[in-house]
């Protein structure tokens, strides 16, 4: 099976959850996997078989760090690129790339024109930190100067395809209401959805919620608890699909 996780700042915690569920119960199913932003970062530690425990106290290691401030990761002087490639250097066992190498697909917007590349060869492990970076940066959340992956400038994945697909059989995840295989499931009786670079959002004013937790983080509980939900949706998603042994 393929999968696609959406991008979503901190909100990526929920990523690792479904990541923790999959892993633990459908490892054989884990073919390849796309992902946006943090999304790529959760895929990535799960190809690459990093301890997912793990990444997720680096999602709120990271999630700390920025609440030490009172802007969050808007802090002018607070550099997220520089706790973040921090983070996932830890992460990443030394052979990373070739682990995942044809298996992980990163989304990547270039900056000069806007388009989506989409990337899944990685000549080194630091090729692939790079690459994670690069994927990653949002404007002003993330700095000021997008960084520059084989010479090229980048940003964040999702600004031009959040939920990148191999077909139509493709698994969506992402960490917002809306029409995804695996994601948060609220209770609106008349939902409409709204497509944000290919990735099917509910409005709501739950959604606008996350939406504003994904830059700047809740309680440090509340975001474990988000990371749980992940990994419940997903064994709801495999008891539907009847995966479940």
């Amino acid at each position: 099976m393929n999968f696609s996780f959406a991008g979503g700042g901190f909100l990526g915690i929920y990523h690792v959850g479904v990541a923790i569920g999959l892993k633990k119960h459908v490892p054989h199913l884990l073919n390849k996997i796309s992902g946006a932003s943090a999304g790529a970062i959760a895929a990535c530690c799960l190809l690459c078989d990093a301890s997912l425990e793990d990444t997720m106290n680096g999602v709120l290691h990271i999630a700390r760090e920025a609440q030490k401030h009172l802007l969050g990761a808007f802090t002018p002087h607070f550099d997220l690129q520089l706790v973040l490639l921090e983070t996932v250097e830890k992460l990443l066992p030394d052979d990373a790339h070739i682990r995942v190498n044809g298996k992980l697909h990163i989304s990547l917007t270039r900056v000069h024109d806007r388009k989506n590349v989409i990337i899944s060869q990685f000549d080194s492990r630091e090729d692939l930190l790079q690459a994670l970076l690069a994927a990653s940066f949002v404007p002003v959340f993330s700095g000021y100067l997008p960084p520059k992956y084989h010479g090229i400038r980048y940003m964040d994945g999702g600004f031009s395809d959040n939920l990148p697909m191999f077909d139509e059989d493709t698994i969506t995840v992402a960490p917002f209401c809306g029409e995804s295989d695996i994601c948060p499931r609220d209770s609106s009786l008349h939902p409409f959805h709204f497509n944000v670079t290919n990735m099917s959002v509910e409005l709501s004013a739950q959604n606008a919620y996350r939406i504003i937790r994904a830059f700047l983080p809740p309680k440090i509980e509340m975001l474990t608890k988000i990371g749980w939900q992940g990994r419940d949706d997903a064994l709801q998603f495999l008891r539907r699909r009847n995966l479940l042994k």
